[in-house]
């Protein structure tokens, strides 16, 4: 299934007390991240959630900032992360890309986080600003649902 098919996001309900979340965002690219952040935004505060914005330097930093939070004294039930790479003409993409997923994921495994990813990976701008624009599908707003979607698996489990 392409996201063409997919269902707009929407709010999951999220059982027991409102999650609070970290969001953590790499504006490089700043309305691409900004139209990422005001979907997961609308997400978040349709599902009663409540949560904080944090930015980081770039996409690499993503994961060693959700690290340092959990090194941190305030808890969060969730981790959204945003950001944006677009492919250059040099190596830099690849690698960055590949780091900061396995990093997110690492960390994500590691520690039993509920995450969600909206790390756009295009090939070019416009690519990137169609997925962080208000009209279709937000991948910010995905993220948002996928971090809430795991909060639940998380309280349902017990694991929390």
């Amino acid at each position: 299934m392409s996201t063409e098919d997919a269902p707009l996001p929407a709010a999951p309900q999220v059982d027991g007390p409102a999650p609070h979340l970290l969001v953590v965002r790499a504006p490089y690219y700043r309305a691409v991240v900004d139209g990422l952040t005001d979907g997961a935004s609308r997400i978040l505060r349709e599902a009663g959630a409540t949560f904080e914005i944090l930015d980081v330097a770039g996409a690499f930093e993503l994961p060693q900032a959700i690290r340092i939070a959990l090194r941190g004294s305030r808890r969060f039930d969730g981790f959204v992360a945003l950001g944006c790479i677009v492919r250059g003409e040099t190596d830099h993409y690849d690698f960055i890309c590949r780091a900061t997923m396995e990093g997110m994921m690492a960390v994500a495994l590691q520690f039993g986080l509920a995450l969600g990813t909206g790390l756009l990976t295009c090939d070019t701008l416009a690519q990137a600003e169609a997925r962080s624009s208000r009209d279709g599908h937000n991948k910010g707003a995905e993220a948002a649902a996928a971090a809430l979607l795991q909060i639940n698996a998380v309280r349902k489990l017990g694991a929390g």
